[in-house]
């Protein structure tokens, strides 16, 4: 069950000529995380401080562009043959960074607890992957929930002002992702 992430690779091939424009201009992959943690901070911001449904156009499209980059870091780096260790922790680092941003734009909406409960659900998914990794196993990414249905979610949020039932759904969705990588990480370890 790969979810939206199911269509990464359509995505990625539409912008391969991003791709290209930005290393025939040798823009740095670390600035392209950068920018994806500033787009989730716009979306935040957004979220936080305008209305539904005028927050949704603003929301989406700087999600969206989160997204974008953080198709592009990695692939710009693969491309230009510029991949590191140091680049693979903070592309890690600038994701997380960024889930947990684009959360904090529901602080002005819901319960400060029920902010923190999403966030931390949010995050499972992730680790779970990234101690998969660690032991040996491939990177699992997609699910019911993952990083790509979240932005999704608060885009709803945006548009509706239903920050309670979307964070409740994100926290729910994100654990049942972070179980069914555990399932199948169990399977490919044993």
């Amino acid at each position: 069950m790969n979810g939206l992430y199911a269509l990464k690779p359509w995505y990625a091939a539409r912008l391969s000529g991003v791709r290209g424009a930005l290393a025939r201009r040798e823009v740095s992959p670390d600035t392209l995380t950068a920018a994806g943690v500033l787009c989730a901070a716009g979306a935040a911001g957004a979220l936080a401080w305008l209305p539904a449904p005028l927050a949704v156009l603003p929301v989406a499209v700087l999600l969206t562009a989160r997204l974008g980059f953080a198709n592009l870091d990695g692939a710009l780096a693969r491309d230009t043959g510029r991949t590191t260790r140091r680049g693979a922790v903070i592309n890690e680092l600038g994701d997380r960074a960024a889930d947990l941003v684009v959360l904090a734009g529901f602080l002005t909406l819901a319960p400060l607890w029920l902010v923190a409960v999403a966030a931390l659900a949010a995050t499972l998914p992730s680790w779970v992957s990234l101690a998969g990794a660690a032991a040996g196993a491939p990177r699992r990414n997609g699910g019911p929930v993952g990083k790509t249905e979240r932005c999704l979610l608060v885009a709803v949020a945006a548009a509706t002002g239903w920050a309670t039932p979307v964070l409740i759904v994100i926290a729910a969705g994100s654990a049942l992702t972070a179980l069914i990588r555990l399932g199948w990480l169990r399977k490919e370890l044993a």
